[in-house]
């Protein structure tokens, strides 16, 4: 393929739901677990990245390709499979999470800012929180999924990070295709952390919500039969944006860990609790150009996962008591959707005027995503995989395997945490 300017335009539009939900996961929150696991264990990490790739790609394109087949968000085609009590505990998991996840970015964005250019984190949280939510609710959806896919260029700054530091490849390198492991507690937290972090609820939510935004941008009815030809190229068109999205979500994740080894823990510095603290542990070691790239790319994805996350559960909450809701709707055609945008956001601030440590919101919030997670991808799978909802647009055997496999490891995951909480 020739690389000229039309054909690069031309992919950049191919990608949208799959693009930004792989970028949202790197948000605050997400950067924080992986800085805590590059100062703590150095390269030891690695490795999660390249075994999680695979399943995250399978599950968040069964999410997508519920949404865009049924024409229905998740909670909707949950409710269809699944009992009601099923439905009400999921979103109000979700929600909860989605919450506190906010809280903690907005509380990370603030700071970061403040570290930059100085000021009060409780102001500059404040600005983010009021930002975000007259974006969501102010600005249709066709322009705002374009302000989005902008934002996720933000996640590149951490590729950027990595060569402004000495890394050892050679052993980066082998650390990610030869784990090494030790059997104690805070090794098997961190893995929970990082698989927890990496497939999380609201991003399957949100990319199945974002297909159906796009089916009714082109104007199709949900059960209508489509040409072959069309379905072929929907289904491609899903594979490959989510393909792109998981993998640049994971190599963003990968180079945050390696700046971090390299820098923070063969310094000796091994706690880092929150992403603010990371860049600014990071200014006396490896020069105000990372330190700077750093902090930016907080700002950054706060900005694209605050409005993710307090979408996603505007779609759960609205589906699930049969509200009318979408980014593309005007506030007084969908009052209690954009409510729920609204009071998640304003929430999410209000936690960063209480005398509550970030950490714990992030901790809370892992907790409730990993026990979240496994029934929602069990459902999903079960979704995908039956023809009464899905018709012909049935998950092929190689996603079934995949999507179950990735449900199987994240129950794993959820068993691993509850242990390690009440021991």
């Amino acid at each position: 393929m020739r690389w000229t300017r039309r054909t690069v335009s031309r992919v950049f539009r191919s990608l949208g739901p799959g693009l930004i939900t792989g970028a949202a996961d790197d948000d605050p929150s997400g950067i924080a677990t992986y800085s805590q696991a590059g100062a703590q264990f150095g390269y030891g990490f690695l490795w999660t990245m390249g075994l999680t790739t695979p399943f995250m790609i399978a599950i968040q394109s069964v999410s997508a390709r519920i949404g865009w087949a049924t024409g229905q968000g998740l909670a909707a085609n949950i409710a269809r499979v699944g009992p009601r009590p099923l439905l009400l505990a999921t979103v109000g998991l979700l929600v909860a999470a989605n919450t506190l996840n906010i809280a903690a970015d907005i509380a990370a964005m603030g700071a970061a800012l403040q570290l930059v250019a100085g000021g009060s984190p409780h102001f500059h949280a404040l600005g983010f929180g009021l930002l975000c939510i007259v974006l969501q609710v102010f600005v249709p959806y066709r322009r705002y999924a374009g302000y989005l896919k902008f934002l996720t260029l933000g996640v590149l700054v951490y590729v950027g990070a990595a060569f402004t530091v000495a890394v050892d490849w050679g052993e980066a390198l082998a650390r990610t295709v030869l784990p090494h492991l030790s059997a104690d507690r805070e090794t098997a937290m961190m893995v929970v952390a990082v698989f927890g972090t990496t497939i999380s609820p609201y991003l399957f939510f949100w990319q199945a919500a974002q297909e159906v935004e796009e089916r009714n941008l082109h104007h199709l009815r949900a059960g209508v039969r489509l040409r072959p030809g069309f379905v072929r190229a929907g289904l491609a068109r899903i594979r490959f944006d989510t393909t792109v999205g998981m993998v640049l979500s994971n190599a963003v994740a990968f180079f945050i860990m390696v700046t971090t080894a390299a820098t923070l823990h063969a310094s000796g510095v091994t706690d880092i609790q929150t992403a603010s603290q990371a860049a600014e542990a990071l200014r006396p070691l490896a020069g105000p150009l990372t330190f700077a790239l750093f902090s930016a790319g907080i700002i950054g994805t706060g900005l694209l996962a605050v409005p993710v996350l307090a979408g996603s559960a505007a779609y759960a909450v609205a589906e699930t008591l049969h509200w009318r809701g979408s980014l593309e709707d005007r506030p007084r055609d969908a009052k209690g959707f954009y409510a729920i945008v609204a009071v998640a956001t304003a929430v999410g601030v209000l936690a960063e005027f209480a005398p509550v440590d970030p950490f714990r919101l992030l901790f809370w919030s892992a907790v409730i995503n990993g026990l979240a997670a496994v029934p929602i991808m069990a459902v999903m799978m079960v979704v995908v995989t039956r023809r009464s909802v899905m018709g012909d647009l049935v998950a092929s055997r190689r996603m079934a395997v995949l999507g179950w496999m990735a449900t199987g490891l994240m129950a794993l995951a959820a068993i691993a945490l509850v242990a390690l909480t009440l021991a």
